[in-house]
């Protein structure tokens, strides 16, 4: 068996640890054994929908198998990090689940991911490998991972899916099974990634034991069984539709996974009739875009069950329109890659279906509503939101100074949620209190951007800020300071993606200005931005409808 721990990572305290396996949590099963004992069980029954191809649970099972061995031909081994940026795709399963079987560890990079986050992980990772697409919505991902290996010394290996050129075939590592040692299921499985709230993101270490834990009970809260049809229409890494309960739980109940390359109306309401999809999820402003192009759909949506909605805050007015529009539940959820999942669950009275982000998976969530001083506020109190539990980290990896911030003393971690606590233990989350924008689900690091910005000659300071936006929730306002004549905005977004800057993290407004407000201390007062930019927002907004 490997080593239980990755150097760098912070594992549960010894006594913890005995009480979540002493109450059934952790039940020493490793994520590559879990998709074994469903092959065994359930061979013929298709686990996987990707375009025309279609893979039973045997043929998933085997073709994990075959990819280990060809992984391990080339030097893969035991805890061994691999970055894997696929789209949605088969590839991405066999991949992670061969992956698991040798006990190397994936690092979960999204589509959306540049040079500038990519080379980031492979060098905090010191990643041996790193699996892509050749091409993907436009975009060449051989020429990104041509630019990473330069910069990355210990990256030995690209891995393409398609016409992979000089770099190493997918489909060229599909050897004759081998059997490798089974990684102890209290071993760091993958490491995700973090919404990324002062720079770029943090590396989140998982382990076979406290995932598989969330995977399981998410499955059972949300009734999936082998009858679960599952469209996954958001970018498969995330942890949203990786295991609450998305993929991950499908494959634990028995079901069939639906992969979609795209999430817009037709696409998706295609597959949900031809597939007979029963549950999905969706962040808010898919789910807005859903709801608006419902009504003059040509599909039958009469098999979906559920729709899930998180990754931001669903709007009550949303909310109300699901049942309606969609003729399926409504299931609000509330996570984090670093571990606290929260539900609203099928037999919710409506008002908290519509008005909360749910409640914990698990009796043993520990979770509480601090002041700025860690101090606990009364019932309802708006407040910090601190959470430990059996599937919640202890530590980032590879970030001591970090993690001696994000978590307290006694081990709670510090989610930077602003919500409050009804009775019944559901969740009201009112916001953010890090400094980071959620566009939409995407979750924008100011600092990261502010970086990038100040790079460029003519540019003396930046604050970037949230802005209102109707549809995605928030997008993102660049004040810029500028040394001399203030250039050309397009110049300022052209040199963000020539820096490898995901399109996501682009400012969607600059605004050129002479000076920042300050607070007492002396620091940018990016309340007062904030408020600046929504008003002139209204201005603007006023000055067209008069």
């Amino acid at each position: 068996m490997t080593r239980a721990f990755l150097d760098g990572c912070t594992p549960w305290p010894a006594e913890a640890a005995a009480y979540y396996r002493a109450m059934g949590y952790w039940r020493g099963q490793s994520l590559g054994a879990m998709l074994r004992e469903r092959a065994a069980s359930n061979p013929e029954s298709v686990a996987l929908v990707c375009g025309e191809r279609r893979l039973s649970y045997a043929q998933l099972d085997q073709l994990c198998d075959q990819f280990a061995a060809g992984l391990a031909r080339i030097g893969i081994t035991a805890q061994d990090r691999v970055v894997v940026q696929l789209p949605n795709v088969a590839e991405f399963f066999i991949a992670c689940f061969a992956l698991f079987r040798l006990g190397a560890v994936p690092v979960l990079a999204l589509p959306a991911h540049r040079r500038s986050e990519i080379a980031y992980f492979c060098q905090l990772a010191e990643a041996k490998a790193y699996v892509i697409a050749a091409t993907d919505g436009g975009f060449d991902y051989r020429e990104l991972a041509r630019e990473v290996m330069r910069e990355s010394p210990s990256l030995q290996h690209v891995i393409v899916c398609g016409d992979a050129q000089e770099l190493t075939a997918f489909d060229a590592l599909y050897d004759a099974p081998r059997s490798f040692p089974c990684p102890d299921a209290g071993a760091v499985a993958f490491l995700q990634l973090s919404g990324g709230s002062t720079g770029l993101p943090k590396l989140i270490p998982r382990t076979h034991d406290d995932y598989l834990y969330s995977v399981r009970a998410s499955a059972a809260i949300c009734g999936l069984d082998r009858h679960s049809v599952y469209l996954c229409a958001l970018p498969v890494a995330h942890n949203f539709p990786l295991s609450s309960p998305g993929t991950l739980g499908v494959l634990y109940a028995g079901g069939r996974i639906v992969l979609a390359r795209q999430a817009n109306p037709d696409h998706a309401f295609a597959l949900i009739e031809a597939e007979q999809v029963t549950i999905t999820a969706l962040v808010p402003p898919l789910a807005m875009a859903w709801l608006d192009a419902a009504p003059r759909r040509t599909h039958d949506l009469g098999s979906l069950q559920m729709l899930q909605v998180g990754g931001a805050r669903l709007s009550r007015e949303s909310a109300l329109r699901v049942g309606p529009v969609l003729g399926c539940a409504l299931q609000q959820v509330f996570g984090m890659a670093e571990g606290l999942v929260n539900y609203t669950r099928p037999d919710d009275d409506f008002e908290l279906v519509v008005g909360t982000q749910g409640r914990p998976i698990s009796p043993d969530d520990e979770v509480r509503v601090v002041d700025e001083d860690d101090q606990p506020l009364a019932p309802s109190a708006l407040g910090h939101l601190q959470t430990r539990g059996p599937y919640t980290i202890r530590g980032y990896y590879r970030a001591e100074l970090h993690n001696s911030r994000a978590f307290t003393a006694d081990g709670f971690y510090r989610t930077g949620d602003l919500v409050r606590q009804l009775a019944s233990g559901h969740l009201v989350v009112e916001g953010r209190a890090k400094d980071q924008i959620n566009r939409g689900g995407d979750k924008v690091a100011a600092e990261e951007v502010e970086n990038h910005l100040l790079a460029h000659s003519a540019v003396h300071d930046v604050a970037l800020v949230a802005m209102p936006d109707a549809y995605l929730g928030e997008r993102s306002c660049a004040f810029v300071i500028a040394r001399g004549a203030p250039p050309r905005k397009g110049e300022l977004t052209a040199f963000l993606r020539a820096r490898g800057l995901a399109q996501f993290k682009i400012p969607d407004r600059i605004e050129f200005v002479g000076h920042f407000p300050k607070t007492g201390v002396g620091k940018v007062d990016k309340r007062q931005l904030r408020e600046r930019i929504a008003q002139r927002l209204i201005n603007d907004s006023n000055h067209i409808t008069s």
